[in-house]
Formats: structure tokens, C-alpha cells, sequence
């Protein structure tokens, strides 16, 4: 085969690819995609944009086509509604009850709480033998009952001498003898009254003490003592560290209609004491009662702190009552936070709380003769109205009877 031949069979073949070629191409370009079948779990609705309005051609409903659902009697408002039956509720002011006789009252749940002096005491001065052994448990049980070292010595040693003199130890004879005595070391010449009455300005009561001893709500129920003795009370919310705790004193006061002043959460205490005292000095009330944030007796700088919304409010008016809460249950441990605290605001006198979970009365002679200053309330259960004022003879008799 010559040259020319192979050129034209080279030729004819590029050719002809060329052909098929631009065939292929043309019909790709004209070609519709082929359809793919739906997928199952994908909405092939349009979306968003002009694709998602309803045409304009489309029939629209009008007033007389659109059916409006009756409603039912039941929810029909009645037409003779006013606008005050809609008003939010709002607490129903209690009166509580007075506050001489509590303490009468509650001698039965005090005195099964205290049951060590009024079985396990007298249990062992009837037993028919004072010997040393004897004496020596009547020590031991006075001391776990909180009496204290000195008490617990002055109290045997008087009891001793009475029954050496009247050479009797029956059980009546015992029960005087021990009432008497008890009642003796309880410093009945005490003033245990609040000094809430003064003339020409407010009371002024500060509430102190340590975390979970129930401070706010003795101020609370401090209140209601001072309501049912018909005088009128301005609380302050001065504890505004703990969480609450102004919320929880404003509905105390809701509840026996006795005004709140309050600051904001955080802030400071002692300008919280400040105003309670000028707002309720201007509004004529007759008792201004501080709740304070608990606080440890260890700690240097809240302790001062507290100094200093004492040292405020003075600024405004003389402070007439300084309660320390003790928690009675905490027994001896109480003493030293009293001590604490009487150095540095001047504690003139004791409210005892949970005093009948504890069995541990004769921390009430204990704190009284390490500080000098009387207990003036006890608390005795949960309720609004169980706090009451202390009284001795009620005290004693709900112990050893």
C-alpha cells in the first residue's frame, strides 16, 4: 500500500469520528434529565418564598362562609361580673392569739420532751437509797441535761440539806423540794418583760444569732406576740445575704398586717436597719423588730459587721432589745456563741428555740447564769403562735411533773 492510500484511510476515519462526535454532542445538550423515583421521609412540598404563597386565583372564605365554634354555658362569663372578682387574693390578716397562757398551754409537749428531770431524776432521789452511788448519778444526769458544773454542785447540795433537815425522801416530798430549788436557780427576780413600751418613738428590737437557729422566723412570730398585745410592728429585713429570707419575713408580716421594709438582695444590712427605723419612727409604729443574717460566733468580720448595723441604727434611735436565738437542742455548745455575741452587741436577753425537741432543759439555767441576762421567750413547736413568753412557775411544773 502506497503513501496516498494510507492518507485517505486516515482521513476517512477522522472524519467519521468527528461526525459521531458532534452527534453525541448535540444530543446531550437537548437531553431532559431522567426522573429520579420519590424518596421515602423527604417532603417535596415547596419551602419558603414565592413557592410557599397561596396563589392569588385562590377562592377566599368571607363572614358568611367561616362556621365560629358556640361555646358552652359552663364558660360563658356571667354578664353581673365585676372587675374585684378578678382581683388577685390576697392574705386574709389573722389575729393571733394572746400571748399570756401560751406557755400553760404547751406544758404538755414540753414536759414529754424534758422527760429527764421528770422520770430519770426523780426516779433515782425515790429510789429508797441516797448513797454515794445515788448522788453521783443524780450528778451525772443533771449534767446531761445541760444544768452546767455549777448549778448541778448547788443544786445537790441543797437538796441534800433539805432532806437532812425533814429526814423524808418520798416522792411528793422530792418533787417540792426539787421544784423549789429549780425554781431558785432560774433567778425569779429576773425582769423578763420585752421593753417595748416607750413613749415619743419606736421600740427598737434587734434579733441576733448563729445560721439555722430560726431567727427570721422568731421575728415572725415575735410579731404576733407584739400584734395580740395591740401594738403595732415594722419589720426589717436586714438579713440580705440568705436567699429568701426577705421574702419570708414579708409574708410573716402579709399574714398579721404588720409592715416590711426591705432592701435589695446583697446589699447593706446596716442601711436596710437604718431606713426601718426612720420609716417606722415617721409612721408612728409602736415596735421596729431587725432580723439580722445568721452569722459564726468565729467569725471576726461578720461579727463586726453586726457591731456596726447595731452602732447604724443607734444613729437613729437607742436599740431598747437585743435578742440572742440559741437553739436549744445545741446544749452547751450555746454558751459560748451567747458569750460571743453578748460582747459585741450587749445581749439583754434569750429566746430558746426548738425547746421542746431537746431534752436539755437546764441549758435555760445554764445560759442565764454564764451571761447575766434572763431568758425572756421560748419557742415550743412549729406553729405561728408557739412562741411564748417565759415563765417560770409554768417552766419548772411542766419539768418535774
Amino acid at each position: 500500500m502506497d503513501l496516498l492510500t494510507i492518507l485517505i484511510v486516515v482521513a476517512v476515519i477522522l472524519l467519521g469520528v468527528a461526525i459521531v462526535g458532534t452527534i453525541a454532542y448535540s444530543r446531550a445538550r437537548g437531553a431532559k434529565p431522567l426522573a429520579s423515583k420519590p424518596r421515602p421521609g423527604i417532603d417535596y412540598s415547596p419551602g419558603v418564598g414565592d413557592d410557599n404563597t397561596v396563589p392569588r386565583d385562590t377562592a377566599r372564605k368571607n363572614v358568611e362562609t367561616i362556621t365560629v365554634p358556640e361555646l358552652s354555658p359552663e364558660v360563658l362569663i356571667d354578664p353581673t361580673t365585676t372587675v374585684e372578682d378578678f382581683t388577685p387574693a390576697v392574705w386574709e390578716v389573722e389575729i393571733p392569739e394572746p400571748a399570756i397562757g401560751r406557755l400553760h398551754k404547751l406544758r404538755a409537749r414540753l414536759a414529754r420532751s424534758n422527760s429527764v428531770f421528770s422520770k430519770g431524776l426523780l426516779g433515782l432521789l425515790t429510789s429508797g437509797s441516797l448513797d454515794q452511788q445515788t448522788w453521783d448519778d443524780v450528778e451525772a444526769t443533771l449534767l446531761q441535761a445541760d444544768l452546767g458544773v455549777a448549778a448541778t454542785t448547788e443544786l445537790i447540795a441543797a437538796l441534800k440539806v433539805r432532806i437532812a433537815q425533814a429526814n423524808d425522801s418520798s416522792e411528793e416530798f422530792m418533787r417540792v423540794a426539787l421544784r423549789e430549788e429549780l425554781v431558785s436557780l432560774l433567778s425569779p427576780s429576773m425582769d423578763r418583760t420585752l421593753n417595748t413600751d416607750v413613749s415619743g418613738r419606736p421600740a427598737v428590737v434587734l434579733v441576733v444569732g448563729v445560721n439555722g437557729t430560726g431567727k427570721t422566723t422568731t421575728v415572725g412570730k415575735l410579731s404576733r406576740v407584739l400584734i395580740s398585745q395591740d401594738q403595732s410592728v415594722l419589720m426589717g429585713a436586714a438579713d440580705t445575704f440568705r436567699a429568701a429570707a426577705a421574702d419570708q419575713l414579708q409574708t410573716w408580716g402579709d399574714r398579721v398586717g404588720a409592715v416590711v421594709v426591705r432592701g435589695p438582695e446583697g446589699g447593706d444590712p446596716a442601711s436596710v436597719a437604718f431606713e426601718a427605723c426612720s420609716v417606722g419612727q415617721a409612721a408612728k409604729i409602736d415596735v421596729v423588730v431587725i432580723d439580722t443574717a445568721g452569722r459564726l460566733h468565729t467569725k471576726t468580720g461578720l461579727m463586726d459587721e453586726l457591731g456596726k448595723v447595731k452602732r447604724v441604727i443607734e444613729k437613729q434611735s437607742p436599740v431598747d432589745e437585743v435578742l440572742l436565738v440559741l437553739d436549744a437542742t445545741t446544749g452547751q455548745n450555746g454558751l459560748v456563741q451567747a458569750k460571743i455575741f453578748s460582747e459585741v452587741v450587749d445581749v439583754t436577753g434569750i429566746v430558746l428555740t426548738k425547746l421542746d425537741g431537746s431534752a436539755k432543759g437546764g441549758i435555760v439555767v445554764a445560759v442565764q447564769r454564764e451571761l447575766g441576762v434572763p431568758v425572756k421567750l421560748v419557742g415550743l413547736g412549729e406553729g405561728p403562735d408557739d412562741l411564748a413568753p417565759f415563765d417560770i412557775d409554768e417552766f419548772v411544773t411542766a419539768l418535774v411533773n
